[in-house]
C-alpha cells in the first residue's frame, strides 16, 4: 500500500535514516576532540570524530544518489524544493562569513590603544597581495569558467567535455589549497599573534576549508558524469555543485579585495 500511495504523487517520502544521528554525534565527537585538543589534550578523539564525519558523508550521499539514480524518487518537484534547499544552505553560510568579515571590520576601521591605534598593528608583516594571493584569485577564477563549461555541457548532453570541464575545476581547486597551504607556512605572524592573526587565519581558513569540501563535491561529480549518471534534465548534484563552488570564488574576491589589498597597510585607516 505504501508504494502505491508514493506513486501517485510527486513527492519523495525519505525512509526512516540512522544517518543524521550518527553525523550529530561524529560532529559532537569531532568538535569535543578538537576542543580537548586546543586545551594541550591527545589528538586522538578529534580523529575518530574526523572518521565518523567522513563515513557519515559517505553512506548519506551514497542513499541520496541511489534514492536519484537507481529509484527515480528526485522527481522534477523534488528537484525543485533540493533547489530551495541548496539557495537556503548558501545563505546561512553568506551569514557565516559575514560574522569573520565583522570581526576584521571592526577591528581594522577601530583599532584599540591595545592594538596601538593601528591597522594592521605594528610589527605586522602582512602578504604581498600582488603575489601569491593574486595567483589563487586568477585560479579560482578560472575554475568558475570551467565548472560552468562542465555544467552547460552536461545540460548539451556533452559528456566528453563534461568530464574534461569538470578535470580541470578539480586540478584548479587542489593547486589553491596547495599554494594557500604554502603561504600559511611562510607566514610572518600565527593565529595566535593578535587580533591580525586570528582574524586573518579564521575568515581565509575556513574559506580555505570550503575550497576543499568543494572540491571532494566536485570530485564526487567528476565520478558520477564518467559513469552517465547526469542527463540533460536530471543532474542537480552538479548544479549544487556549481552553486557551491561559485559562493566559494564570490566569497575569495571580497577576501582579496579587503584582507590581503585592503588589509595590506597602503589602504587601511592608520
Amino acid at each position: 500500500m505504501a508504494d502505491t500511495h508514493a506513486k501517485g504523487h510527486d513527492y519523495h517520502l525519505v525512509d526512516p535514516s540512522p544517518w543524521p544521528a550518527l553525523g550529530a554525534l561524529s560532529a559532537l565527537i569531532l568538535a569535543s576532540g578538537f576542543i580537548w585538543y586546543m586545551h594541550e589534550g591527545p589528538p586522538w578523539l578529534a580523529g575518530i570524530g574526523f572518521l565518523m564525519v567522513l563515513y557519515t558523508m559517505f553512506v548519506w550521499w551514497r542513499d541520496v544518489i541511489k534514492e536519484a539514480h537507481v529509484d527515480g524518487h528526485h522527481t522534477p518537484v523534488v528537484q525543485l524544493h533540493l533547489r530551495f534547499g541548496m539557495i537556503m544552505f548558501i545563505a546561512s553560510e553568506v551569514m557565516f562569513f559575514m560574522a569573520w568579515f565583522w570581526a576584521y571590520f571592526n577591528a581594522a576601521l577601530y583599532p584599540t590603544v591595545q592594538m596601538g591605534g593601528v591597522w594592521p598593528p605594528e610589527g605586522i608583516t602582512t602578504f604581498d597581495p600582488w603575489h601569491l594571493p593574486l595567483i589563487n584569485t586568477l585560479i579560482l577564477l578560472t575554475s568558475s569558467t570551467t565548472v560552468t563549461w562542465a555544467h552547460h555541457a552536461v545540460r548539451e548532453g556533452n559528456q566528453k567535455s563534461a568530464v574534461q570541464g569538470l578535470t580541470v575545476t578539480v586540478l584548479l581547486g587542489a593547486i589553491f589549497t596547495c599554494v594557500q597551504a604554502y603561504e600559511y607556512a611562510h607566514a610572518s605572524f600565527e593565529f595566535t599573534s593578535g587580533i591580525y592573526g586570528s582574524t586573518f587565519f579564521m575568515a581565509t581558513g575556513f574559506h580555505g576549508l570550503h575550497v576543499l569540501i568543494g572540491t571532494i563535491f566536485l570530485l564526487v561529480c567528476l565520478i558520477r558524469t564518467a559513469k552517465g549518471h547526469f542527463k540533460p534534465d536530471h543532474h542537480f548534484g552538479l548544479e549544487a555543485a556549481a552553486w557551491y563552488w561559485h559562493f566559494v570564488d564570490v566569497v575569495w574576491l571580497f577576501l582579496f579585495c579587503f584582507i590581503y589589498v585592503w588589509g595590506a597597510g597602503t589602504m587601511a585607516p592608520h
